[in-house]
């Protein structure tokens, strides 16, 4: 990998011996009591450092954490490479039985799904037909720039999936410029990669449909800015980005995103339902993941002549989560009986999450299975398993018999 001894405050950079091991820099300089230039590097994975950023009671920058800071020599750290040095790098070298298992996608669950394009007993092949690529994972590789533009469309015109999981890229206009390069490109995981706030010059990204930016660092705000880039995306995946609130900037509820299945929201800090209602009028929207959030009640909106009275037509399309199928709630904090009948009000959801919320929870004078499922009504899937005519049957009797009737 290409070595510099060059290296700017905030820089993302990894370990010149482990591409997993990333961070930014904080500092450039002298420090007391040692000779050289060191650089100062805030890691992602508290742990990876030995300190907060100080040494012998001097500090050079604030760490994350009291062990995530260290100082280094520059040769012992890397500004990445290339987009197209991590391809070869990963399918035309000789790869290990450990890099096979490491090429995948996420799923729309978020799953590993294994990448087999041209057969681990054909690894030669890939040599003489890299072109015909069309599912790559170079994921922790340290990719930080696109490089040349007309090399990237010339040696693999015919991708379809990019992962780029974990690697250095900052800078969204590199990603514009990636996805314009791969015009068949139509999934594209940047989970861990910390993307800047500084959205300017975004171009059309007219294929992508999966677009995968769990812990990114980015806000609701750059999401209504992605909007307007993606014009046919289906999945969006915002996973552990600390998002509290969801901000529509033209109206109360969050507009555009026509052809939206999937939202995922999980592992972030949504605790208001009032923001989850803003969502409400994603008129293709069937999945919506809110596992792991601070949520303590649920409710549809009562209102709904009010919003029906904002259109002239009063059809089926303007009602709240019209198309919603799918809501997890896992581990949230619901504890009241309103919240779970008011699920019966959605008009098109059957599969729904509630395990590790106190409401769902017998050994926290929760609800036993049975008793949720007779409250009910529509449910087909409830935490993830499905609901047979029998057990809806027998916790219909068991309900009715638990109330005394």
């Amino acid at each position: 990998m290409e070595q510099t001894t060059f290296f700017t405050l905030g820089q993302r950079v990894h370990s010149s011996t482990d591409p997993r091991r990333v961070g930014t820099v904080k500092f450039v300089g002298n420090v007391e009591g040692y000779s050289g230039i060191w650089v100062g590097v805030d890691w992602d994975n508290e742990g990876d450092g030995k300190h907060d950023g100080s040494i012998n009671g001097v500090r050079y920058f604030q760490g994350r954490s009291q062990n995530s800071a260290s100082f280094l020599r520059p040769q012992n750290l890397s500004p990445g490479i290339s987009l197209l040095q991590a391809l070869k790098l990963r399918y035309q070298s000789h790869s290990t039985e450990q890099d096979e298992d490491e090429m995948y996608v996420l799923s729309a669950s978020n799953k590993r799904v294994s990448v087999q394009l041209l057969g681990k007993d054909k690894i030669q092949d890939k040599l003489s037909r890299f072109e015909e690529l069309t599912s790559a994972s170079i994921s922790y590789l340290g990719v930080s720039t696109p490089g040349d533009p007309a090399e990237i469309s010339a040696s693999v015109p015919n991708l379809k999936e990019l992962d780029l999981m974990g690697n250095l890229i900052m800078d969204w206009k590199d990603v514009g410029t990636i996805c314009e390069q791969l015009p068949h490109l139509v999934a594209l995981n940047l989970s861990n990669n910390l993307m800047t706030q500084n959205m300017t010059g975004l171009p059309l990204l007219k294929a992508i449909r999966v677009l995968v930016l769990n812990s990114t660092g980015i806000n609701w705000s750059q999401v209504e800015i992605l909007e307007h880039s993606l014009p046919v995306i289906e999945e969006l995946h915002l996973m552990g980005n600390n998002i509290s609130s969801i901000k529509p900037t033209s109206s109360s509820t969050v507009q555009g995103f026509d052809f939206l299945r999937l939202l995922n929201l999980e592992d972030n800090c949504l605790a208001e339902w009032d923001e989850i209602l803003k969502l409400s009028q994603l008129k293709s929207l069937e999945q919506l993941y809110l596992n792991k959030n601070k949520l303590t009640c649920i409710f549809y909106p009562d209102k709904i002549q009010e919003v029906l009275s904002n259109h002239e037509s009063c059809e089926e399309s303007y009602f709240p989560f019209q198309n919603l199928r799918c809501l997890l709630l896992g581990s949230n904090e619901i504890n009241d009986l309103a919240s779970i009948d008011s699920l019966n009000t959605f008009p098109k959801l059957i599969d729904i999450r509630l395990s590790d919320n106190p409401i769902a929870d017998p050994a926290r004078g929760g609800l036993p299975r049975f008793v949720l499922i007779a409250r009910l009504a529509k449910v087909e899937m409830l935490n993830g398993s499905e609901i047979s005519a029998r057990e809806r049957k027998e916790s219909e009797i068991r309900e009715i018999r638990h109330k005394g009737w």
